[in-house]
């Protein structure tokens, strides 16, 4: 049910982040390193990592509303956080404004910005995508 995502599936990764008010900005530029979960052919679920030099940034973790309540976002982030240990990352990091009580069954720990390392605060998502009052997240793989 969760498998890497294709240049294909772009267009409904799209669809998702936008119905649930995700950014969009640098989506594209990732693909290599997103998941989605589909259901009858359609995708209800993804998430993706951005991969830098000093960590992962954990970004576009959605589900669709009626599939939500069914441990889909855990086991995209479960496998977002396996991908991110199989390409070598030490440390994941992620922006939120919404699942700040999520994440943290993950080991995920919030922290200041100035905490996160300069490659990862380069991102779109720390530049522009997420809005300065949105919670940041750290956990060490």
């Amino acid at each position: 049910m969760i498998e890497a995502a294709r240049e294909g599936d772009l267009p409904g990764i799209h669809s998702l982040l936008d119905r649930l008010h995700l950014p969009l900005a640098g989506v594209d530029e990732h693909v290599a390193t997103m998941l989605v979960a589909r259901h009858c052919g359609q995708i209800v679920g993804t998430a993706a990592l951005e991969m830098y030099a000093d960590g992962a940034l954990l970004r576009s973790v959605a589900v669709e509303p009626r599939q939500q309540g069914k441990q889909l976002g855990h086991q995209l982030t479960e496998a977002a956080l396996q991908l991110a240990a199989t390409q070598g990352a030490k440390t994941v990091f992620l922006l939120t404004t919404t699942a700040e009580r999520f994440f943290p069954r993950f080991g995920f720990e919030p922290i200041s910005r100035d905490q996160v390392p300069a490659s990862v605060r380069a991102s779109v998502e720390f530049q522009s995508a997420c809005p300065a009052s949105a919670s940041v997240m750290r956990k060490q793989l």
